[in-house]
C-alpha cells in the first residue's frame, strides 16, 4: 500500500473521495481509489446528529474499525478534536491510528461561528504529533469556511498556517478557499501540503496548475447520494421505469469488508 504521505504532491494532487459508512467506503476503494477520508457531516448524519457539535466521537471510531480491513489509506475528519483538551484528542487520535488510521483532519472552527485561538489548536496538533508521530495531520483553518461575505485577507489565512506548520502539521487544509490567485498565493506561502475543497466550477487539473496537493471532496459525496436517492424515488412515483446500469444487490452485498 503506498505511503500516505507521499500521494500528497504539489502539481500531482491527491483526490480524496468522502465516505460515510462502510458501503461508501468499500465501494470507492473498490473503484480503486488508492485512499479514502470520512466526512463528519455525512457520518453525523447518518447516525442522526448534526455536524461540527462533537458529538459523534464513539460513530466515527466505530466506523474507523469496521473500515479497518480494507486495502485503502484512512484519513478521518474528526471535527475540532470532538471537544477535548490537547491530551483527550492526541488520545483519540492514537486510537484511531492503532485502528488503522493514516491520517485525521482538525479543524479550528466552532460550531458557533467563531475560531479556535491559533495558539490553542496549534498546542492540539503538537499533542498529537507528539503521541502519533506517524499520523497524517492535516491541519485545517476556517478563515475562509465561516467568512460571513467577503473572505478575510489572506494575511489572516497564511498567519494560521504558518502556525499549524510550525506546531507539526503535515498538511493544511483552507476549506472556502477560491480564487487562482488566492489558491497559488496560499500553495507557494506554506511549506506543506495544501488541500482545497472540490467547489462548484473547480476541476481537478485546474487546481494541479495552481500548486495543489490534495483535493478532498468533503460532504459532496454524500450530499450527491442523497439527492439521488429523491429524484429517483420521485421518478418512481411519475410513472418513470426503473433505470439499468447501478450496482446490482449481489455486488453491494459484497462489499462487507470482513466478508459478512
Amino acid at each position: 500500500m503506498a505511503d500516505f504521505f507521499a500521494l500528497h504532491r504539489a502539481g500531482d494532487p491527491l483526490v480524496l473521495p468522502n465516505a460515510w459508512d462502510v458501503a461508501s467506503a468499500a465501494i470507492l476503494v473498490s473503484a480503486g481509489f488508492a485512499a479514502v477520508g470520512t466526512t463528519s457531516l455525512g457520518v453525523a448524519a447518518a447516525h442522526g446528529l448534526p455536524d461540527a457539535q462533537g458529538l459523534g466521537r464513539a460513530e466515527t471510531i466505530a466506523l474507523v474499525r469496521r473500515l479497518a480491513p480494507l486495502p485503502v489509506l484512512l484519513t478521518v475528519d474528526i471535527e475540532g478534536g470532538f471537544g477535548g483538551d490537547p491530551d483527550d484528542v492526541a488520545d483519540l487520535c492514537a486510537e484511531l491510528a492503532e485502528a488503522g488510521a493514516a491520517g485525521v483532519n482538525i479543524e479550528d472552527g466552532r460550531a458557533d461561528g467563531s475560531m479556535v485561538p491559533v495558539a490553542a489548536h496549534a498546542e492540539l496538533i503538537s499533542a498529537v504529533k507528539a503521541q502519533v508521530p506517524g499520523l497524517f495531520v492535516n491541519a485545517r483553518t476556517d478563515t475562509h469556511w465561516l467568512a460571513d461575505g467577503e473572505p478575510p485577507p489572506l494575511h489572516v489565512t497564511l498567519s494560521r498556517l504558518e502556525t499549524y506548520v510550525a506546531a507539526g502539521a503535515d498538511g493544511v487544509f483552507v476549506p472556502g478557499l477560491n480564487g487562482a490567485d488566492r489558491i497559488r498565493t496560499v500553495a507557494r506561502e506554506i511549506e506543506a501540503p495544501l488541500n482545497v475543497l472540490l467547489l462548484p466550477g473547480m476541476t481537478v487539473p485546474r487546481l494541479a496548475d495552481l500548486g495543489v496537493a490534495r483535493v478532498s471532496t468533503g460532504s459532496l459525496l454524500f450530499r450527491a447520494a442523497l439527492d439521488a436517492a429523491v429524484t429517483l424515488a420521485r421518478a418512481v412515483v411519475r410513472g418513470e421505469p426503473a433505470p439499468g446500469g447501478l450496482p446490482g444487490y449481489h455486488q453491494i452485498n459484497g462489499l462487507a469488508p470482513d466478508g459478512d
